[in-house]
């Protein structure tokens, strides 16, 4: 990917009645689509803009992951709300952890013992009630379950719901997504519960050092999205 080349010196944020915007030296930063990097919390902003300090001589967009929400939230979720609620819901209406392996018998032992405890308090916390079984074959969700799910997701605001869609897209799950963005898991936790089989088989199979970058890689856009969210709560 080609990077850009430094253009300011100073980084400097200035609160306004809707939130509070980064200012590349006189200018307001602006998100790829033009709009000004305004957010709703001054902690967001502080993190925000020490990235943008943090660049040298030429800008390394892989090494600003909450700046790269913090677009997504302003021109993605401004424009296509819908479209991205959408996108959400479809890992619902499949997620993940209602899928389980039938064998080998430590596996989906392992899955219930991670998976049904999330299951658990989606139900308690949001009277979300997902189905889910053994086996490949596509779970028709309950309707309640699919009209609670939009409820959940259309009550959110844009700085939930971006980080939100990039939780849901990196986990296959709508449950574990929620479970991260409302504090009820961490990062990490989140990752493993995604990560669930594929660590079982790098267990017993060995380690591949692709599969390790990746999931490296995952690992941290979830700590990118975690902490999004916890700076948007401050």
């Amino acid at each position: 990917m080609k990077q850009m080349k430094r253009f300011y010196k100073d980084v400097t944020i200035a609160g306004r009645d809707d939130g509070y915007v980064i200012f590349l030296d006189a200018k307001p930063a602006k998100t790829l689509q033009g709009a000004a990097l305004s957010v709703p919390s001054r902690a967001l902003a502080d993190a925000i803009a020490e990235e943008w300090r943090n660049q040298s001589e030429r800008i390394d967009s892989s090494t600003m992951p909450l700046t790269g929400l913090g677009n997504s939230a302003i021109d993605r979720l401004c424009q296509n709300r819908g479209q991205v609620i959408d996108h959400i819901l479809g890992f619902g209406r499949s997620d993940l952890i209602c899928y389980r392996a039938e064998e080998p018998a430590e596996l989906a032992a392992r899955q219930k013992e991670i998976w049904d405890p999330l299951l658990d308090w989606a139900q308690m916390k949001h009277g979300l009630r997902l189905m889910a079984d053994a086996g490949i074959s596509y779970i028709e969700q309950p309707l309640d379950a699919i009209v609670r799910m939009q409820e959940v997701v259309s009550g959110s605001n844009d700085f939930t719901l971006a980080p939100f869609d990039l939780s849901a897209s990196l986990t296959g799950s709508f449950v574990i997504a929620l479970a991260l963005v409302e504090g009820h898991v961490s990062a990490e936790s989140a990752f493993a519960a995604a990560q669930l089989d594929e660590i079982f088989q790098a267990e017993k199979w060995g380690r591949d050092a692709g599969a390790e970058a990746r999931r490296t890689s995952l690992l941290a856009e979830l700590k990118a999205a975690e902490r999004f969210v916890q700076l948007v709560a401050v």
